[in-house]
């Protein structure tokens, strides 16, 4: 696989457990927790107004994007497996930015996804 493809790739990957961890931090704020039983007319407006909302939708949106130039490069069965690396780094990103703890069976779960990423990237 070609340098460029494998950046455009881990850039998409990234972009992807960034948002999740952008969205996380704008839904974790406590005027959305305060109002999350409100009603869809209540919470919409304070959801739409948040910029971590915003920003994980933003990555999402260039991710794809990224994406985009992967599939039009190489086959899909080729480029989804690593899709499967974005569990490591959503994992990485959540302990490391928010906080989380991650349970042992999480770990060796989210390693045994990035042993079958490797495994497949190499057929």
């Amino acid at each position: 696989m070609r340098i460029a493809v494998l950046s455009l790739i881990l850039a998409s990957v990234t972009m992807s457990a960034v948002a999740q961890i952008a969205l996380k931090y704008g839904m974790s704020s406590p005027i959305v927790q305060a109002n999350l039983n409100a009603g869809l007319e209540r919470i919409a407006p304070i959801i739409a107004a948040n910029p971590f909302v915003w920003a994980g939708l933003t990555l999402y949106g260039v991710g794809a994007l990224l994406w985009l130039g992967v599939l039009a490069q190489i086959d899909v069965s080729q480029a989804y497996p690593y899709v499967g690396l974005g569990f490591l780094l959503t994992m990485v990103f959540g302990v490391a930015l928010l906080g989380e703890s991650i349970s042992a069976m999480r770990l060796v779960g989210t390693l045994l996804v990035v042993a079958g990423v490797v495994l497949v990237s190499r057929t």
